[in-house]
């Protein structure tokens, strides 16, 4: 069975976005998930990912003390990982409010990624991000944007703080499952940063297909 088979094979079977999705998935993030799946239905289109089996979405909508980040199976949608992420620390305190793709902001970037390879850090196991979005994302390799474990995600530090502690623009996770979340989205699969950004909506070419922003 060939690439070409394996993807057009998800494409088929991929259920509407906006159907389907698993009960895990909350009621405020299914916007973030329905978004991130039109995303993935185009990158396989293009030929963009590598690994269409599984899809990463982070739900920047949501509070940092609430679950946001979502593994899913695809194209079945099943959720496989439901995570505490943090934020970086020039985007918010509890809430992310700011974004940007600038070097030394300390922000989280917007947008879609492609997962790279892991790697031994100063934050241990750690996965490479690439961005594939010119304006939102592009700069994530030259500002050290990975996936790592930290331990100011977890449930103790919210309920102390009132919110996780926060990173240098980098998705932070529990370390307790860092390794497992990596090895099972690494080498070339989607990782979809969202909020409903207006700009970004109407801006992305992996969405501009599939969405319509009314205008401001």
């Amino acid at each position: 069975m060939g690439p070409h088979f394996l993807l057009t094979a998800l494409l088929v079977t991929a259920p509407a976005p906006a159907a389907g999705l698993s009960p895990a998935v909350p009621a405020a993030s299914r916007p973030a998930v329905e978004t991130a799946q039109k995303a993935w239905r185009h990158a396989v289109e293009s030929g963009a990912v590598r690994r269409p089996e599984v899809l990463t979405v982070i739900d920047y909508s949501r509070p940092s003390t609430e679950p946001r980040l979502f593994v899913l199976e695809m194209p079945s949608g099943r959720v496989v990982f439901q995570e505490l992420v943090a934020h970086g620390r020039g985007s918010g305190e509890n809430a992310t409010e700011h974004f940007s793709n600038a070097p030394g902001s300390r922000m989280t970037s917007l947008g879609v990624f492609l997962s790279g390879a892991p790697y031994l850090g100063h934050n241990g196991l750690s996965l490479r991000l690439d961005g594939l979005e010119a304006g939102f994302n592009d700069a994530a390799r030259e500002r050290d944007i990975v996936l790592h474990g930290a331990p100011y995600v977890s449930t103790r530090t919210a309920t102390t703080l009132g919110r996780l502690g926060r990173s240098w623009g980098c998705p932070a996770v529990r370390p307790e499952i860092a390794a497992r979340l990596i090895d099972a989205i690494r080498d070339g699969s989607l990782v979809v940063a969202y909020y409903p950004d207006r700009d970004w909506l109407a801006r992305s070419e992996f969405l501009a297909a599939s969405i319509s922003v009314a205008p401001r």
